[in-house]
């Protein structure tokens, strides 16, 4: 067989649903964890396959990925940071601190939403941070919230050999928090400006946003002397699109609906446990 489907959920799949995607690609499913995620084979082109399979579940809540039934296990994952490693948006965290969460909360959902320049809208809800005392970086920092299934993806990946970097449009103050928490290998985001103890408002160039993210994952696969296409990246922001494009495989994490409809794999219900899952982990082998 040729393609993979995978099906999850966030809990258990109902039965008349394993038996809807069985029927319609003439196969029985491979539980990776049972009756929460598995494979069904078939020789049918994964767009094809994912078609039926979607077609047959009738909107039930299961995310289904088709891929080649090759070179899925990945040796290196990219993966955004907000809304995707941590349900956090750091900005939104800080601008509360000001009584600007609205303002620029609002700005931060056109931005992912690819409705404003990812540069010139960061470059505006910093500038409303001006004044801000750095200790409300720390104070945001409690508030850091993990994104379920973040600590079994990295921790499962390195333990097979992958590396995984965190590569945000965020700040490097809170990537590294992030790393050090979850042991990535690797965080790359922009720089907040410093002045007197205070937030000067800016943003210290260069600003690292889409074309930074795949850039970021192309030196980081090169890096390892391996292909992108042996690559996993992640995102929910227009600003991750290059980099789920490029990837062998690029999922859109619980995404905005440009990135959802543009990327080749979704996960719109599991956890970031999906990511091992689509990769053909099974749960007894998670750490």
């Amino acid at each position: 067989m040729n393609t993979v489907v995978t099906i999850l959920a966030a809990d258990r799949i109902a039965d008349a649903s394993v038996r809807a995607a069985e029927q319609c690609l003439a196969t029985t499913v491979d539980w990776l964890a049972e009756g929460v995620a598995g494979d069904l084979a078939t020789d049918l082109p994964p767009p094809e396959a994912e078609q039926r399979v979607r077609g047959a579940l009738a909107g039930a809540p299961v995310d289904v990925v088709a891929q080649a039934a090759t070179g899925r296990r990945k040796r290196l994952l990219v993966a955004d940071m907000e809304s995707t490693i941590i349900e956090n948006e750091m900005l939104d965290e800080l601008a509360e601190e000001l009584g600007l969460r609205g303002r620029i909360a609002a700005i931060t959902a056109r931005a992912m939403r690819g409705e404003l320049d990812f540069e010139g809208a960061l470059r505006e809800r910093v500038a409303m941070l001006a004044g801000l005392e750095i200790a409300a970086l720390e104070r945001a920092q409690e508030k850091i919230r993990i994104m379920p299934g973040a600590r079994a993806l990295v921790a499962t990946m390195r333990a097979g050999g992958a590396d995984c970097a965190l590569v945000s449009g965020g700040f490097d103050y809170y990537t590294a928090i992030v790393r050090a928490e979850l042991g990535f290998d690797y965080d790359q985001a922009n720089r907040l400006g410093v002045r007197d103890g205070k937030l000067s408002g800016e943003v210290i160039p260069p600003i690292l946003g889409r074309d930074a993210k795949r850039a970021a994952l192309e030196r980081l696969a090169r890096e390892r002397g391996i292909e992108v296409c042996d690559a996993i990246t992640v995102g929910d922001g227009a600003n991750d699109l290059d980099m789920l494009a490029a990837a062998g495989t690029g999922v859109a994490f619980r995404a905005k609906p440009l990135v959802a409809e543009a990327a080749r794999a979704r996960i719109d219900h599991g956890d970031l446990t999906a990511l091992l899952y689509i990769q053909g982990y099974r749960r007894d082998e998670f750490h």
